[in-house]
């Protein structure tokens, strides 16, 4: 009786333990449970007197001499081990940046365009073979389904040469912004030739994910921007990110603003092209960034099964690493995988890595276009990442497809 009574007393214990670790404050459980907020306080926690003193080195070298202005934050298995903020937010002005700085997010919209798509297909209100023509009945493009839009396979010409074109040969108001629908709207009035048939080839360009945020809208009956509000960033705890559109803003109320031309001179003042979304658009930080990976890991805002077909190639290797998933870009390698996206746009340069494989996360976010990026492969030595760069397998350079 008393072994009993003992054993009795010590499951009890192991229970009682269990349920302690596992529901105390801050732990991982908390974060892998969407109806709790994300503990995004302790994700963010950095201390720069412990920063990583070699990519501080580098990071300065980089600033000082390849010309990179922006903000940076390197994260390993789940704890920031540097950020920083570089240079200014507005040269003219004299404005530093922060290391809340809200940029331009560029073409590393298309990564949060591409998880709401997820989002809606895992709750029924869309399929990826779906044909647009299902939502846009005027849509002039036999063929074309979600998922060749979210693989960059739809053939599509890209919208922004055919929309300034117009723009130019017109004299129309360049200052107030377009929105989405009306972008198609002009595609099915003039019906601009396509470059390719649907699913013939990968071809890069932002008119797949500007239909994608068109889609979205017609969907959710909601715009652009109060769907990723309601159903990205408020879920995942990104307190410092917006959709901000030239078609609803007359000024962006952003403070970072975009130089060009590896120039100072060159301030790039937001147009008519600055109103379509979802290719573009979001307005983020390097913190709300890595929240944003890291809410995806914990399965958070899509279920890992949904992200692994996102993270799934879907056109034939480039120089043998390369591809293109649901709004990633894709590197592989023996044994190794990284999910990421570049950005350019107005100004603005970016680049953000996710290894998914040794938990590392690299976020450079800069507000003047040069070279400086395409020299971080000492940076990816230091956390244990790839050298995602392509011209580093074969040797001739690399060029930016955003």
């Amino acid at each position: 009786m008393k072994l009993v009574f003992k054993t009795i007393i010590s499951c009890a214990s192991v229970l009682f333990l269990l349920i302690s670790c596992s529901s105390g404050p801050g732990s991982k459980n908390d974060n892998k449970d969407p109806d709790k907020p994300f503990d995004t306080a302790n994700l963010l926690k950095y201390d720069p007197k412990k920063g990583d003193k070699q990519i501080d080195a580098f990071m300065q070298h980089l600033h000082k001499v390849s010309g990179f202005n922006g903000n940076v934050l390197v994260a390993k298995k789940g704890k920031i081990i540097y950020e920083n903020a570089l240079g200014w937010a507005n040269h003219l002005t004299r404005d530093s940046l922060t290391i809340n700085s809200q940029f331009e997010l560029a073409s590393v919209t298309k990564t949060m365009t591409g998880t709401a798509i997820m989002q809606l297909w895992e709750r029924g209100k869309i399929k990826l073979d779906q044909n647009v023509k299902d939502f846009f009945p005027n849509f002039p493009y036999e063929g074309v389904t979600i998922r060749l839009l979210l693989t960059h396979r739809s053939g599509m010409m890209n919208y922004v040469y055919f929309v300034d074109g117009i723009y130019r040969s017109q004299h129309l108001n360049q200052k107030k912004g377009l929105t989405n629908a009306e972008v198609m709207d002009m595609i099915a009035q003039y019906k601009p030739t396509r470059f390719n048939k649907p699913n013939a080839s990968f071809l890069y360009n932002n008119s797949n994910f500007m239909v994608l945020g068109a889609i979205i809208e017609k969907v959710s009956k909601m715009s652009y921007a109060d769907y990723m509000k309601a159903n990205i960033f408020i879920p995942a705890g990104m307190k410092h990110t917006a959709v901000y559109s030239k078609a609803v803003y007359e000024k962006i109320p952003a403070d970072v603003v975009g130089h060009d031309r590896n120039s100072w001179r060159y301030s790039v003042a937001q147009n008519f092209l600055d109103g379509p979304v979802g290719d573009k658009g979001i307005y983020s930080t390097v913190g709300d960034l890595y929240i944003f990976d890291q809410a995806l890991r914990a399965g958070r805002l899509i279920k890992p099964a949904t992200q692994d077909s996102a993270y799934t190639p879907h056109s034939p290797m480039v120089r043998g690493h390369f591809n293109y998933g649901y709004g990633w870009r894709l590197f592989e390698g023996p044994g190794q995988k990284v999910v990421y996206h570049t950005g350019w746009w107005h100004g603005f340069r970016h680049i953000f890595l996710r290894d998914m494989k040794n938990d590392v996360t690299i976020i450079l976010l800069g507000n003047v276009v040069n070279g400086s990026l395409l020299h971080l492969d000492d940076l990816f030595k230091m956390t244990g990442m790839p050298v995602v760069r392509k011209g580093a397998y074969n040797g001739n350079g690399d060029t930016s497809e955003d």
